[in-house]
């Protein structure tokens, strides 16, 4: 903060005249040069650099490169098999690859399995989704909630902690009912994961045109042991090294 004038200085046209000049004047004393204003330069660069350096500490985090520990492929399918979730909900035989996008940013591909019987209206499909965030830390956004996870929580459901998965995992909490879906996240270093899993009925003008016990439904707990077993495999198949 900037205070009063240095009052080791004297003010008016006496300051002006250097001291060794007045000094050998008969009834003048001597008088003192102004301060410089250095120091106030100076210590306004340390604390600008200071408050510089505490901001690059509060978000170097956010500022740094994070860990790539992780790849993405063109063809996703072919490491996301999904074996736990294809036999708990009676096959996912259909399977497409979107190859996403690569950038220096960020790159990304996607991977939808599908169920395929014929003989019901229900089909039921996961998708696994993989975010490479290679300029930014993704921690900071991770835990925030979007239109497409309330999607999956309709009711407002509570992201619950999943522990040894990744530095961070988060599943939603599906409704007591099957066939609500369920979000399944995981963050390490800079790769986010999410598996995605939904059910659909078929609908025609006066009803369903297949019945829908065909496939199976399983509970909650199951659901998400075969989410959290199906998103290891595909990080450790994705894994560097």
């Amino acid at each position: 903060m900037i205070g009063e004038p240095e009052l080791d200085g004297e003010w008016g046209p006496a300051a002006s005249t250097p001291a060794e000049v007045v000094a050998g004047e008969p009834g003048r004393l001597p008088v003192r040069a102004p301060a410089r204003p250095w120091r106030w330069v100076a210590a306004a660069v340390v604390v600008t650099s200071a408050l510089w350096a505490g901001g690059l500490y509060a978000f170097g985090d956010r500022t740094a490169e994070p860990e790539i520990r992780y790849r993405v492929t063109d063809d996703l399918c072919g490491q996301y098999k999904a074996p736990a979730l294809d036999g708990l909900l009676g096959g996912l035989p259909n399977a497409a690859s979107e190859e996403g996008s690569r950038h220096p940013a960020l790159d990304w591909a996607r991977c939808s399995r599908r169920s395929g019987r014929p003989d019901s209206s229900r089909s039921v499909e996961t998708t696994a989704l993989v975010e490479l965030h290679k300029k930014t830390d993704p921690a900071a956004e991770f835990a925030l909630d979007t239109p497409v996870s309330r999607w999956f929580a309709p009711s407002g459901g509570a992201w619950e902690s999943v522990p040894g998965l990744g530095e961070e995992a988060l599943v939603t909490s599906p409704g007591e009912e099957t066939g609500t879906g369920l979000r399944l996240r995981v963050r390490d270093g800079g790769a986010v994961f999410t598996i995605d899993v939904s059910a659909y009925e078929s609908m025609g003008e006066d009803g369903p045109d297949l019945p829908a016990d065909s496939l199976p439904r399983p509970d909650r707990d199951a659901l998400v042991a075969a989410a959290v077993e199906d998103v290891r495999a595909l990080m450790t198949a994705l894994r560097k090294g």
